[in-house]
């Protein structure tokens, strides 16, 4: 197998492994994610890094790693290794930083996945390559500046009418690093495509200032959400379903306190037997 493409094989692989080892063990994902609280008080930086290996499902897993074939075969081949390498992980550390900004007064905010990192090699292979096809297995190829579109307008989409609505910060994020860092490592291409960089970098630059000064111009009602009941983006979903996991077991020790634990009924016991198994 020639070198190309043996970097790009060595992130799947990770991120296969880690987000397998995440979903059988709670306890080893709560340790990896990123959670503001432990990023900020307790200097658990490798967070920033390792977040972006975990994953909530396999839809979560495949959707990230098949964007990310699909745009690493040129920007690898044609960068190398180091670039390469430095796209990926400034876009990861990137997006997570930005999130980490926007989220910092909210102790409890966590979020997990590649999108970030995926989102700065997509765009920084469209500010290169931007006459660049993408394609399923050959199939249905598309211009690389409309799937890359798409892609970030899809993060967009999940944002909906609650509390913790801002959940694509760090896709945004990853977006302009990623941009960015490919533009420092080949100035030729600033002059040659500034065109396809003004036409990605403004819309970014637009909602990262929306979320960052102005969030509440986003608060607005998702049909497909309302309608649906599910999340138009799955990091967004994790989130929502660790607090309610909270809330629940917070009402369960609550009765425990006022009423004993012969109070509870057996789905009540059978909840918490689970909750413990999963910090044990």
């Amino acid at each position: 197998m020639s070198y190309t493409g043996i970097i790009t094989l060595g992130i799947i692989c990770l991120n296969v492994l880690i987000s397998w080892k995440g979903f059988k063990s709670r306890t080893f994902f709560n340790k990896f994610e990123f959670e503001v609280e432990k990023v900020r008080l307790y200097r658990e930086y490798r967070r920033l890094v390792t977040s972006g290996f975990l994953h909530v499902g396999w839809k979560h897993l495949i959707f990230n790693m098949i964007s990310l074939l699909l745009f690493s075969v040129m920007l690898e081949s044609h960068m190398g290794p180091v670039a390469y390498i430095a796209i990926y992980t400034g876009s990861l550390i990137g997006g997570n930083l930005l999130s980490l900004y926007i989220h910092r007064r909210e102790s409890d905010y966590s979020a997990v996945g590649a999108s970030g990192a995926v989102c700065g090699i997509i765009f920084a292979s469209i500010v290169l390559y931007p006459g660049m096809m993408v394609s399923f297995f050959g199939l249905f190829p598309v211009p690389g500046w409309l799937y890359g579109i798409g892609y970030v307008l899809y993060s967009i989409y999940g944002i909906r009418s609650r509390r913790d609505n801002i959940g694509h910060d760090a896709h945004l994020g990853g977006a302009m690093a990623g941009m960015l860092i490919g533009l420092i490592t080949t100035p030729a291409a600033i002059l040659q495509n500034m065109a396809v960089i003004i036409a990605l970098a403004v819309p970014c630059i637009f909602f990262m200032y929306v979320i960052i000064h102005k969030p509440y111009l986003l608060l607005v009602d998702n049909f497909y959400y309302n309608q649906h009941h599910t999340a138009g983006d799955i990091d967004d979903l994790y989130n929502m379903e660790k607090a309610n996991r909270q809330k629940e077991l917070d009402t369960i020790l609550d009765k425990i306190h006022h009423k004993g634990i012969n109070s509870l009924t057996k789905t009540e016991k059978e909840k918490l037997e689970q909750y413990s198994r999963q910090i044990s």
